[in-house]
């Protein structure tokens, strides 16, 4: 009995200290507006690109930094992309980048994979609707012979025989894998409904147009296509000016155009009668859905704003359309809309994959939420919340060499000047709640929305009536 004293003073002390813990816990989880306010964003400090061009027309741009001994590259041809495609070659732009770094005239595939191994970095190529790009990157020591390197392969693709047929074989693969997906089969449909005719719609490669790809034609689309008077090349790293302008020089300054230049495309219709249209997945368990309607250029003055009604509406997860669908309706892993900015004209595209049950619902879910952005202010606190992710998102995108680099480049490829990423975070803060809701009367009206779905018309076409005679897009 002696001993219970001091159980008791025991039990008293974990009690004084199971209560402070309580309390602790509770001062941590107080409500958020006793924390502190968030600090003001800082517009991006000056880039400080080294700009130069040489006698036959090639850009070169030069990003000085103190980083990793590291050095990335990126060459950029403008109208070398999806926009160079021919009606009956759709898709082309995409084999042509497939098989620039598949050998060059001086090394087959293996060998040329090899020289960039031995130089400690990478080698990539991809097709955008504005241009081709090819990417290079290498330790900072090795930066005059990854230069040379990326000229070999700008300027001597081998396109060989077996590579042409092993890639050819391999699209065809990669068609009929993506033609069972339903959400290739809806941006495809949407994209001829937004653009008509014009390239920008021909993203997608035909059986057709893989087939006729042959060595010959790809040497003759490279010759029109990859011209020194459209090309940039960015290079960002532990470099000098001086350095790279040599370099360059040595590697590019000889390079001359060959054959007829292609065309810039004309720009796409601003406007296009609205759709609605069905494709037929037989024994789909969900729908896929799409709304689209042309958008505008990312040289338009409305380019800040709309990218920022672009986040309101369907940009993020906290964004309207998704934490609608997704977090109050429950009918979808994900919802997004928003706008696509190209050199000579854009789109406006939103969509998601729902249940079949609630296929209608969701439909009008998306047209609630675009007419509320056109006809309602964004409250203030909605807007700056915005506002800091639109901000923040860009800013963290463009914090290594290789993405202010990639970033840069694309800027350059749909017409928009190097400082625009130091003035966009001050433009973005001066846009006011009566613009966004401008940009939701302009470019996000429902009725000028084609809406595509994709799905089994047994279970949804009944639906769908509310929203207009649905037809199968022709073939």
């Amino acid at each position: 009995m002696k001993r219970a004293p001091k159980l008791i003073a025991t039990l008293l002390a974990m009690l004084t200290l199971a209560t402070a813990a309580t309390a602790a816990t509770a001062a941590d989880s107080a409500p958020a507006d006793t924390l502190p306010p968030f600090g003001a964003d800082r517009p991006l400090p000056p880039l400080n690109v080294q700009r130069h061009t040489l006698a036959n027309g090639l850009q070169l741009w030069v990003l000085p930094r103190n980083g990793p001994p590291r050095v990335d590259t990126l060459l950029v041809v403008r109208g070398a992309g999806h926009g160079a495609d021919a009606a009956d070659r759709p898709g082309q732009a995409s084999l042509l980048a497939d098989l620039m770094n598949e050998g060059t005239q001086q090394r087959d595939a293996r060998a040329l994979a090899e020289a960039v191994q031995a130089l400690g970095g990478t080698l990539g190529a991809a097709a955008a609707p504005d241009g081709l790009l090819l990417n290079a990157n290498a330790l900072s020591s090795r930066a005059e012979p990854l230069i040379r390197l990326l000229a070999e392969v700008a300027r001597q693709p081998a396109f060989a025989e077996k590579e042409v047929a092993l890639a050819r074989e391999n699209a065809l693969q990669g068609l009929k894998a993506a033609m069972a997906t339903p959400g290739f089969r809806a941006e495809g449909a949407l994209a001829k409904a937004i653009y008509g005719g014009h390239a920008y719609g021909r993203i997608q490669p035909t059986e057709a147009s893989i087939l006729a790809t042959t060595a010959q034609a790809l040497r003759a689309e490279h010759a029109r296509r990859f011209r020194p008077d459209r090309t940039l090349l960015i290079v960002a790293g532990r470099v000098t000016p001086a350095q790279v302008r040599g370099w360059v020089q040595a590697a590019f300054g000889d390079w001359r155009a060959e054959g007829e230049a292609a065309p810039e495309p004309p720009a796409p219709p601003p406007a296009m009668p609205a759709q609605r249209l069905l494709l037929d997945r037989p024994g789909s368990v969900q729908a896929t859905v799409r709304l689209g309607r042309p958008g505008a250029p990312a040289s338009t003055p409305d380019d800040v704003a709309l990218r920022l009604a672009s986040t309101v509406l369907g940009g993020g997860f906290t964004s309207r359309i998704n934490l609608n669908l997704r977090e109050e309706k429950g009918y979808t892993y994900g919802a997004s809309a928003g706008a696509r900015s190209l050199r000579h004209g854009g789109s406006i595209v939103g969509g998601a994959d729902v249940r079949n049950e609630v296929t209608g619902a969701a439909l009008a879910e998306f047209v609630a939420e675009y007419r509320r952005l056109g006809s309602e202010l964004v409250p203030a606190d909605e807007l700056q919340l915005n506002k800091r992710y639109l901000a923040g998102t860009t800013l963290l995108g463009i914090q290594q060499q290789a993405g202010l680099a990639a970033t840069l480049a694309r800027n350059w490829l749909v017409g928009l000047p190097p400082d625009f990423l130091g003035q966009f975070v001050p433009r973005l803060q001066r846009v006011s709640a009566a613009q966004v809701r401008e940009m939701g009367r302009k470019y996000f009206a429902p009725e000028a929305q084609s809406i595509v779905v994709v799905g089994d018309p047994a279970a949804v076409a009944a639906q769908l009536k509310a929203f207009g005679d649905f037809v199968e897009p022709p073939k």
